[in-house]
């Protein structure tokens, strides 16, 4: 009896429940700024106090509350910023899209009819799942530490799968169609290269750190120990070049730059990789016309103001008309002749909206969440308990920001446009589950252990108040 009772509170601490004050207060602002902004909406568009795509949100609100549920109840010790953060940045999204004119995508599910903001909210729960899911469930790093060739090989496979399966869109072949589904397995695909570059980088740390190989007066990166990397790099970001997703190649250099610094310190390393990537921008500017075409416009988009660089154009002028503060929610983008001035204004350039009916506050405050990712990410990093957590966290949170930088500098012209997403802000499945995953890792690499139950009260502690009464 005794040592039955001994046990059982060990075995009941590997599931009891444990508040987490700091993420439902957070997610309380979430909900409120949401409803906020739901009621902007509905005024500017009204003239009356009604909150535009009110169930929407509300659904939105009550899945989010549902995670927190779930991890509450799981009594895992895990980041409590994480998912207010991402929650934020899916309202942000799920407003826009709300906002926009539902007929931009539409979807048959049975016999309904899903719009545009439906079939955001559909993908955020979904994606919502998958961070609650990972959060509670993955408890041990095996199953990616071990693995990471296989990871590697199966991801490339995927990608080459889309030259048989895959459909052409604008140009570009980048969408793998399997029977209902479809997506874009290079959103997968920076998922398996990170968790590749941490599990090699990782086992061979030591030796990129201090070995090297000099040619002549040059100190270069041990060549042999580079070269799976390399591979993996290469072969990735080729094969996305040839079906001309120029933006993931650029993601997959920047991934592989970062982390190999990360794990060497060595910024010698990662100038001679700039330039040597500047070298081979010249080659791609070379060798494919959309290349050309996208450089064109980025330098003069008002050259061909009706044609090549009518959408740069557009977001430029839409930024310049919100100014610091905005027009408002719902005040922004009027239709010219029946059409949205920016046409992938739900994909690629959703920070122009909020540009527009935000202003430079509303940009500067989501490019402001996205930093606090990247933070507790590499604040995960840190406390990590070795060099494969380390480097799977901070690579994990360095793809969300790398992400969102490169899209919001296209959509600002600093680079040329890439035709990524800005992660949980644009419209798309296969970007809103990706991400979701990269969520739910990195919630599960927080975790810092089952936090021990209470020390158990002393005989005497528990009579004395027993003595007390009979006094």
């Amino acid at each position: 009896m005794t040592a039955a009772a001994a046990v059982a509170p060990r075995g009941l601490a590997r599931f009891r429940p444990r508040t987490r004050r700091r993420e439902l207060v957070l997610l309380v602002i979430v909900a409120v700024t949401l409803a906020v902004g739901g009621l902007s909406l509905g005024m500017t568009r009204t003239g009356t106090t009604t909150v535009e795509g009110g169930a929407l949100l509300a659904i939105y609100v009550v899945a989010l509350l549902i995670v927190h549920l779930a991890q509450s109840l799981a009594g895992r010790r895990t980041d409590q910023v994480l998912l207010p953060t991402v929650g934020m940045l899916g309202g942000i999204g799920l407003l826009l899209m709300i906002r926009l004119p539902q007929g931009l995508v539409t979807q048959q599910v049975g016999g309904l009819t899903l719009g545009l903001g439906q079939l955001q909210l559909v993908w955020l729960c979904i994606g919502l799942g998958i961070v609650g899911m990972l959060g509670i469930v993955v408890r041990s790093d095996a199953w990616l530490r071990m693995y990471k060739y296989t990871w590697a090989a199966a991801g490339i496979a995927l990608l080459l799968l889309v030259f048989v399966l895959g459909v052409d869109q604008n140009g570009s072949r980048l969408t793998l169609v399997i029977g209902p589904f479809s997506g874009q397995p290079s959103e997968l695909l920076k998922v398996i290269l990170v968790v590749f570059l941490a599990g090699y980088l990782a086992e061979y740390r030591p030796l990129l750190a201090t070995e090297r190989t000099s040619i002549g007066p040059l100190s270069l990166p041990p060549l042999p120990y580079l070269l799976p990397m390399l591979a993996m790099v290469g072969l990735s970001a080729g094969v996305v070049i040839v079906q001309k997703d120029l933006g993931a190649a650029l993601l997959f250099y920047a991934i592989f730059l970062v982390m190999l610094y990360i794990a060497t310190g060595r910024a010698a390393w990662v100038a001679l990789g700039i330039v040597l990537g500047a070298i081979a921008s010249v080659g791609l500017y070379l060798a494919f016309p959309t290349v050309q075409e996208r450089v064109s416009v980025w330098i003069d988009p008002f050259a061909d103001p009706l044609g090549a660089g009518f959408q740069i154009v557009q977001a430029l002028h839409a930024f310049a008309r919100g100014g610091l503060f905005g027009v408002g929610l719902g005040a922004g983008l009027p239709e010219i002749a029946g059409r949205l001035p920016i046409p992938a204004v739900h994909t690629d350039f959703p920070l122009a909206a909020i540009g527009e009916e935000l202003g430079l506050a509303g940009v500067l405050a989501v490019l402001a969440l996205y930093l606090v990712v990247v933070e507790r990410g590499l604040r995960i990093a840190a406390s990590a308990a070795d060099a494969f957590r380390a480097l799977l966290a901070a690579g994990l949170a360095l793809v969300v920001g790398l992400q969102a930088f490169v899209i919001a500098a296209g959509d600002l012209k600093l680079i040329p446009l890439t035709g990524i997403t800005l992660p949980y802000v644009s419209y798309g499945g296969s970007s809103l589950l990706v991400n979701s995953v990269v969520v739910g890792l990195l919630l599960a690499l927080s975790d810092r252990g089952i936090e021990p139950p209470p020390p158990p009260r002393t005989r005497g502690a528990i009579m004395r108040p027993l003595r007390g009464r009979r006094g």
